[in-house]
């Protein structure tokens, strides 16, 4: 038997309670051919609304939540794995389609799994989780457009965020001049420890703004999108690159093409659970090079299995800054 935060439909809502579940129901909650003793799991904010009910994310019931989970290989069938292996997951549909990591064990398809780069407890893992894999895979694909950090300053939205602050201390190790747009200038100080060069109030972007603004940005990472990410794809420097993977905001995009075909700018969309196994083993690979441990651990706070549903509505009522650690055993 083992614990598990388990989601259930009554009445059409959405109800979490901390349950102990027999190991062999695992085998009816996908194909899985690893086995993981979960160490940590973590609260995204697709976590944070499978939780409260508040989107359309859990795709079958009941179901445990959890779209990241850290742990240790107890069983496998799969080559590349055997037990004692040290693991990471994120997305490939856990926590939507089938059980995910908010639990102190998981049975997943070993190919999606990635062998946990060595310098990097599953504590820290998790405390990267989906927003820090997310956050370099944004810097990624802006570099893969060729953006550099001798074009210009950027932008990064919704900077307060998992993702935002890793996007900030990311790309700031990698020598950009960053711009972090927050609604909380109370923590305009944390952001400039992490990298942050300037702070801009998330007012000023956040409302509807004309087609073409003043050119002010060489790129963006963008976590919120509507408003927001209009106004930024209209204030980018020609040729300039946004890489957008958010929604926080809303997932309309109330543009104009005006900036595309009169300035060359490009939109990057970011996905971040489907990622083929060869990007996710690269960007790992980048994060435990150059994300620091000092950083990792700043932005991250830990709580037991108990306290998730909470956390997680506060999670989308803004209250929560940084990273939030599950510990699954706790």
């Amino acid at each position: 038997m083992f614990n598990a935060l388990m989601l259930d439909k009554q009445d059409e809502r959405t109800v979490a309670s901390i349950r102990s579940i027999d190991e062999a129901s695992l085998a009816s909650s996908g194909n899985g051919d690893v086995l993981v003793r979960v160490e940590f799991s973590t609260l995204n904010y697709k976590d944070g609304l499978a939780i409260t009910g508040k989107g359309p994310v859990v795709r079958q019931w009941p179901m445990v939540p959890g779209i990241d989970f850290a742990g240790v290989v107890e069983a496998s069938s799969h080559p590349d794995y055997k037990p004692g292996d040290k693991v990471v997951l994120n997305g490939w549909g856990a926590g939507e389609t089938h059980w995910g990591g908010l639990a102190q064990k998981a049975r997943v398809p070993g190919d999606h799994l990635i062998a946990l780069p060595a310098n990097i407890t599953t504590r820290q893992a998790m405390a990267v989780g989906t927003a820090g894999y997310t956050a370099m895979l944004c810097v990624q694909a802006l570099e893969k457009h060729g953006v550099a950090a001798q074009d210009g300053d950027v932008l990064v939205t919704g900077a307060n965020g998992g993702v935002g602050s890793f996007a900030v201390a990311i790309l700031a190790r990698r020598g950009y001049r960053v711009i972090a747009s927050t609604g909380r200038p109370e923590e305009a100080a944390r952001l400039r420890e992490l990298g942050a060069a300037d702070i801009v109030e998330r007012a000023t972007l956040s409302e509807p703004g004309k087609p073409l603004q003043k050119e002010r940005w060489a790129a963006a990472v963008d976590c919120v999108g509507s408003h927001t990410l209009a106004n930024v794809c209209a204030s980018l420097r020609y040729g300039g690159a946004v890489a957008a993977c958010g929604l926080a905001q809303g997932m309309d995009l109330p543009a104009t093409v005006a900036p595309f075909i009169l300035r060359g700018v490009a939109l990057l969309g970011v996905d971040s659970v489907y990622v083929p196994r060869a990007r996710r083993i690269a960007a790992w690979n980048a994060i435990a090079d150059e994300v620091p441990v000092a950083t990792i651990e700043s932005v991250a706070t830990t709580i037991p299995l108990a306290d998730a549903p909470e956390a997680a509505a506060r999670l989308l009522r803004g209250e929560i800054k940084g990273r939030v650690i599950v510990d699954v055993n706790a």
